[in-house]
């Protein structure tokens, strides 16, 4: 493991913030200042040129905004990490940034060692959010695998689905009748309808659809 440090690259455009970042970067040991830049398209040529370790950019950039440079940077050069530093704190803006191929969002109020801490992160390869950015990310990430999947063959009607469940998992029409308490012409009946629905010839196409639909498979 090289014993160079991590160069990053600056991108923003207020002088005063930028300077007083290069100085907050240039005093931790394993941290160097690459370059600064004041706009969009500058950082973009800056990091294809310079290819630092690790780009803090802002958001709301002259021209070219921070989200569009972002995603420049990363599609041009993948290895290079990028932290969003910025006072946009609404979600449209936090993932949209993570979508672009951000690593990390933190505000401009964090502190020089969480600022510090964020960039030897990222470039390691790590995810940083501050405190409040991360409960909501988190969230909104648990909010996608919390959302009901669509059912399998929503052309069936639950009946048919249930008896198509069924059949999947080997029962016979008997079978389907003793246990959903209804004849067995009506059995027949539902998989008529469920061979038509599902445009197979026969139960042996039947119950290969479903099982590939993940169907018949629970113990």
């Amino acid at each position: 493991m090289s014993g160079d440090p991590t160069r990053v690259l600056i991108v923003d455009d207020h002088p005063v913030f930028r300077d007083g970042l290069a100085g907050v970067l240039a005093a931790a040991p394993d941290l160097a200042v690459a370059g600064a830049c004041s706009d969009g398209a500058e950082a973009v040529a800056a990091a294809r040129e310079l290819q630092p370790d690790a780009v803090i950019i802002d958001l709301h950039l002259p021209g070219l905004s921070g989200i569009e440079a972002t995603r420049r940077i990363v599609a041009a050069s993948p290895h290079v990490a990028v932290l969003v530093l910025t006072m946009l704190d609404e979600d449209d803006s936090v993932f949209a940034a993570v979508r672009a191929g951000a690593r990390g969002y933190l505000l401009k109020g964090a502190s020089p060692e969480d600022i510090v801490r964020g960039v030897q992160s990222v470039a390691r390869g790590e995810a940083v959010f501050g405190p409040g950015i991360a409960e909501r990310v988190l969230g909104f990430f648990a909010g996608i695998h919390a959302r009901p999947q669509p059912a399998a063959f929503p052309e069936l009607t639950e009946r048919e689905r249930e008896l198509l469940q069924l059949i999947a998992r080997g029962a016979r029409n008997a079978d389907i009748a003793r246990r959903l308490s209804i004849s067995p012409k009506t059995v027949r009946n539902h998989i008529s309808n469920i061979f038509t629905k599902l445009q197979v010839a026969d139960r042996a196409d039947a119950i290969a659809r479903a099982r590939a639909a993940g169907m018949g498979t629970e113990t």
